[in-house]
């Protein structure tokens, strides 16, 4: 295969060589479910979404792992300033960030693991670094002792001297270093009883790097391809993955893949800042696979700076690639199993070069509206097929039954369809008793409604106004 990816911990473009030929591990950072997911938290999964399709394409066994990560500091202060148990939080927010990923069309993981289902993978781990001499105990607590490890820092390029505290709990006192990180925090009287796991070293939770790490052994073993997740995430939370993994003595990944933020106003889209746009809130100003197209069509490691008039942009272009697709199969039929072109398939194998795959995706859809208007049915045909295999690699493609009925109920897009074409065929009646008055009263009426009829040489076709 022909792929290249940006690896982080290399700083460089390299071919992408699977572990095991044929097959392709790939373990990506989900969510802390704190609170519902804002379109920040998703540009992750859809990235990665668009990768592991893009390998599938190449005839790949993909095996994809995201975590959840359902207890730590800040659910459990969000579920006491909110009066329930912790879990209670935690799951209602999980099934917020399931619905996102649903809605966006990301196809479902392989595994997607919590935190709390594999503490005894966790302490197992902690056990083997405490054995080998990089971690531990301290009142309860225990710690990754950075500078055991020489080659701490080396994910991100910095050296232990300069970095700060971890910060990651308030007990430096009992650490050797400041820059030492937990990996099992001793339980508090202020902490729910719930939240907490017996181990050798007492009653506790585990920290929050740790989890990825015990994770990603079990499921994927002690080295795997491509380990995934936010920017934002390389430092303390992948350097740290890294650094215990290695240490417990797992090769642990062998590619780094970063996607960048989405943006407001300038600065990082984040609940802390309060400068969010929840998923759940811009889906009801947008279709989902609008949103999907607007955080897809950027390269994955670029910045997105979120407003609506580039919102409303990205929602126009994809509607010139939805539009000849239904014009197309109109004419010749939902034709699937079309070719890739060359320049899409180069596209994506340059780091996954969505930029230009889109534009190639526009360049096929104009060619097939020129076919349309010579009834070149032929090329109109190939066109069709090619435009559909490019969007279905993307996640875009409009007959995909995610999309197909626009995110409503099966039925009730049937029903309105054929209200439609009831309505249509009496503005027909009326253009053949050469009552135009009437036919365009009902073209005025479906216009108010929402609904732009187009005349054909094949007959009226309609659409949703945007």
């Amino acid at each position: 295969m022909d792929l290249r990816l940006y690896d982080s911990a290399a700083h460089a473009v390299r071919d992408f060589v699977p572990l095991r030929a044929g097959r392709v591990s790939m373990y990506v950072c989900g969510l802390t479910v704190q609170g519902p997911p804002h379109i920040g938290h998703v540009r992750a999964a859809l990235a990665f979404d668009v990768l592991r399709r893009w390998l599938t394409a190449q005839g790949l066994d993909v095996t994809f792992v995201r975590n959840v990560t359902d207890v730590d500091d800040k659910i459990l202060a969000k579920a006491a300033a909110h009066g329930v148990e912790w879990w209670d939080w935690a799951y209602r927010n999980e099934l917020a960030c399931t619905r996102a990923y649903e809605v966006l069309g990301t196809l479902p993981p392989t595994y997607e693991p919590r935190a709390t289902g594999h503490v005894p993978e966790m302490v197992e781990m902690i056990g083997r670094l405490v054995e080998r001499g990089h971690a531990y105990a301290a009142g309860g607590d225990v710690y990754f002792d950075v500078r055991s490890w020489p080659a701490y820092g080396e994910l991100t390029g910095q050296r232990v001297e300069d970095l700060q505290p971890a910060g990651d709990a308030d007990t430096d006192d009992l650490k050797r270093d400041p820059r030492d990180f937990a990996l099992w925090k001793a339980h508090k009287p202020t902490d729910p009883a719930t939240a907490s796991w017996d181990t050798p070293w007492g009653r506790g939770r585990p920290g929050w790097h740790l989890e990825c790490s015990a994770m990603a052994h079990k499921y994927l073993g002690e080295e795997f391809d491509i380990h995934g997740g936010g920017l934002d995430l390389r430092f303390p939370h992948h350097e740290n993955e890294q650094a215990q993994s290695r240490a417990a003595g797992d090769p642990f990944t062998r590619y780094w893949l970063h996607n960048g933020w989405v943006t407001l106003g300038g600065e990082k889209m984040s609940k802390s800042m309060g400068n969010t746009a929840l998923v759940d809130d811009v889906v009801t100003r947008v279709r989902p696979v609008e949103l999907r197209y607007y955080l897809v069509a950027p390269h994955y490691r670029s910045t997105v700076e979120f407003t609506d008039a580039a919102l409303e942009e990205a929602g126009a272009a994809y509607r010139r690639l939805e539009s000849f697709v239904r014009r197309a199969v109109e004419r010749v039929g939902a034709v699937e199993g079309g070719r890739l072109p060359d320049a899409f398939v180069a596209a994506l194998d340059d780091d996954l070069g969505t930029p230009a795959a889109v534009a190639v995706a526009h360049e096929h859809a104009r060619a097939g509206n020129t076919a349309l208007a010579a009834g070149d049915e032929a090329a109109v045909a190939a066109e069709l097929g090619a435009v559909r295999a490019m969007l279905g690699v993307l996640g875009l493609d409009p007959l995909d039954p995610q999309w197909a009925a626009g995110g409503a109920d099966d039925r009730l897009s049937e029903v309105t369809d054929g209200l439609v074409r009831l309505a249509l065929d009496q503005r027909a009646a009326a253009r053949a008793r050469k009552d135009y008055a009437a036919a365009d009263a009902i073209r005025d009426q479906l216009t108010t409604l929402g609904v732009v009829v187009e005349d054909t040489p094949s007959g009226p076709r309609w659409e949703l106004s945007r």
